[in-house]
């Protein structure tokens, strides 16, 4: 049976890390094969609402989008999601953020220009994350 930890610090208090906790259940007689994190290791990642998308001026298969990602200002951030659209919600990795890609090498976000584009920020797959394959 897989228990997320977030789950078991809302039933009982603890400051025990994942580590600490899977002694204190394995002394108590449920033994705890494994304990694997759900999502890659990264930071600085907020859950943002694209208000608007225009096509790249110089790229056919980018896009130009306006989010607001709560931090006060809307940010320009260039896409190559097709799928992505005006009133989404997806993951936007500030810039600062560090996600590590699948091969192990951290990627960290920085203002950039995308095709002559300033670009404020990255939106993220669940495989960019490491929550999927896909």
């Amino acid at each position: 049976m897989k228990v997320s930890v977030n789950w078991l610090k809302e039933l009982v208090e603890t400051d025990l890390d994942v580590a600490g906790i899977s002694r204190a259940l394995t002394m108590a007689g449920l033994e705890v094969e494994e304990a694997e994190p759900v999502a890659g290791d990264f930071n600085q990642v907020v859950i943002a609402e694209v208000r608007s998308v225009a096509p790249h001026p110089n790229a056919d298969k980018l896009r130009v989008c306006e989010v607001d990602a709560g931090t006060g200002n809307i940010l320009q951030i260039v896409c190559g999601a097709p799928n992505v659209a005006a009133g989404l919600r997806v993951p936007c990795a500030l810039v600062g953020a560090r996600l590590m890609l699948a091969d192990g090498k951290p990627l960290d976000i920085k203002p950039a220009k995308l095709r002559g584009v300033e670009s404020n920020g990255m939106l993220c797959s669940a495989r960019e994350l490491g929550l999927s394959e896909d």
